[in-house]
């Protein structure tokens, strides 16, 4: 399985979001300016996610976004479902040849139990640097 931009920006996003909870609202101006990203790709991006129900918009002169629920609620797997898809290694799983088969589907569940068992609060937390209780987690 391969994440486009759309996935790896998508998570840049939600990831500031987090860091900034109960900051207030974020742009995307300022999230584009500290990743060196185009204003314009994360305004395409934003949209499905707020659909999705993860992230607010606020309006106004001092608005911009907001998570829609605790940084320990979402999943980067809620996020790269919503904006790459179902998960998946490779295409056509039910017509490989049963030895094939399961190994495609060890690797699809192993990929989802780590997107889906690591949160925004547990990515906001890890730094650039590695000075964290785990490990490093560059985007």
């Amino acid at each position: 399985m391969k994440i486009s931009t759309k996935g790896r920006y998508g998570l840049t996003i939600m990831i500031e979001l987090a860091r900034k909870h109960g900051e207030g609202p974020t742009s995307l101006k300022c999230i584009a300016q500290t990743h060196d990203l185009s204003e314009h790709y994360l305004e395409q991006l934003i949209a499905p996610l707020r659909n999705a129900g993860l992230v607010k918009s606020i309006r106004g002169a001092y608005g911009g976004y907001v998570l829609a629920k605790e940084p320990n609620q979402i999943t980067s797997g809620d996020i790269i479902r919503v904006l790459e898809g179902p998960i998946t290694p490779v295409e056509g799983i039910e017509d490989e040849e049963p030895a094939k088969r399961e190994l495609w589907i060890r690797i699809r569940d192993a990929i989802k139990d780590v997107l889906d068992s690591t949160t925004l609060e547990d990515l906001a937390s890890y730094t650039e640097d590695g000075n964290n209780d785990s490990y490093m987690f560059y985007i």
